[in-house]
């Protein structure tokens, strides 16, 4: 095994480099935060590789999948699955650990040790952690994937640091995605231009609460000056919820009816420093609303839009959503209700499959307490452990 350090800014971008240099394949040993000069903070990253291992051969196991049938109750069929998988592992490494224990026999006829017993606990812990992320709902390719990974590394593992391994490979499987806030260097200038900020998404996923959070940690916490613009104009309810939190908050908010009325609204706020655009929430199925929405972001310019997804939704709701509202172009995504979600393995499903990176998590309802900024590590062990907290 090779180890290699990488040291950047912030952690994605030294992470970032440790994948166009290493690969996919490289495991995120460890990181930790650094004081450059002038006090400037730095992440640094421990990766490992290995040039010359063979990927653990998962074949059987994709067939098995394929040959599900529908009709099968999932209990069975996860069943079958888990000891299929297990089984798989084990007939991989028949051949390694006998060769093992031949090249050791002098050594155990001295010592009386098994010198193979820490391999066959390993094995069983990696049977655990099969039928632990298959319970978690993650699919089964990016279980081969975290486990093509652990198998680089079975030399070194042990029961003291293989859940160290586990959220490390799962946790450089997540990207995630800074949302950035500072004030301008020149509030003044004529050049200045504000910052627009889009969230789209499904009904009923938490959107408006989403932008009510981002719009005071912007005011408050960086003394930004905040506008809101909602073109929300259909659910019932909806202009009088943001309204009354921008009488609160003292944020001004304009209301956009028609997407000709856009351009006239950003001139009002155009001595902004950042603008919140709350859309109403659509049916991936109804593409013409999805594009008339999608106009109204068009005339705004929106510099970043972000798609919030409920973890409490299934995967193939999610992927359906997810891959009808690529025609926002979204930058990132936002996984609320996690505070209510039971697993969790949907989110490495949705980042995986759609290569997108995450932004922030919603746990409540409480404005602005309620969100967290997307951390790889914090969300590989939320999908491992199945608890948020």
């Amino acid at each position: 095994m090779q180890i290699k350090k990488f040291i950047a800014p912030t952690l994605k971008q030294a992470t970032q480099q440790m994948k166009q240099e290493l690969g996919s394949d490289a495991i995120i040993l460890g990181s930790r935060i650094l004081n450059g000069a002038n006090e400037m903070r730095l992440f640094e990253v421990s990766a490992g590789f290995e040039e010359d291992e063979q990927p653990l051969e998962l074949t059987g196991v994709s067939a098995r999948l394929n040959s599900i049938a529908g009709k099968k109750t999932f209990s069975e069929e996860k069943e079958k699955f888990a000891e299929k998988f297990r089984m798989n592992i084990l007939e991989k490494n028949i051949a390694s650990l006998s060769e093992k224990q031949v090249k050791m026999e002098p050594v155990i006829k001295k010592s009386f040790v098994p010198p193979v017993k820490e391999e066959v606990d390993i094995e069983r812990e990696l049977n655990e952690v099969v039928d632990t992320l298959f319970s978690r709902e993650v699919q089964k390719p990016i279980i081969s994937s975290i486990l093509n990974q652990l198998n680089k590394y079975k030399g070194f593992l042990n029961q003291s640091n293989i859940e160290s391994y586990i959220t490390s490979s799962i946790a450089s499987l997540i990207p995630t995605f800074r949302f950035e806030l500072q004030k301008p260097a020149h509030p003044k200038s004529k050049q200045k231009k504000p910052k627009v900020v889009a969230l789209v998404g499904p009904t009923g996923v938490g959107k408006t609460t989403c932008i009510a959070k981002l719009a005071v940690i912007s005011k408050i916490l960086h003394n930004l000056d905040v506008g809101l613009i909602s073109i929300d104009t259909y659910r019932l309810g909806a202009l009088d919820q943001l309204r009354i939190f921008s009488e609160i908050s003292s944020i001004d908010m304009l209301v956009a009816y028609e997407s000709d009325e856009i351009p006239k609204l950003m001139n009002s706020f155009k001595k902004k420093d950042i603008i919140f655009i709350d859309t109403v929430g659509r049916s991936q199925r109804n593409k013409e609303q999805l594009q008339a929405a999608n106009e109204f972001l068009a005339a705004a310019g929106a510099d970043e839009t972000y798609l919030v997804l409920s973890t409490t939704g299934t995967t193939k709701n999610l992927f359906d959503v997810a891959e009808k509202f690529k025609i926002f172009n979204y930058d990132s995504v936002i996984f609320t209700k996690i505070d209510e979600a039971v697993t969790f393995g949907n989110i490495l499903n949705i980042v995986a499959n759609f290569d997108v990176p995450v932004s922030f998590l919603s746990n409540g309802q409480v404005i602005p307490d309620d969100i967290i900024s997307a951390d790889p590590e914090f969300i590989a062990n939320m999908i491992y452990t199945g608890k948020y907290n």
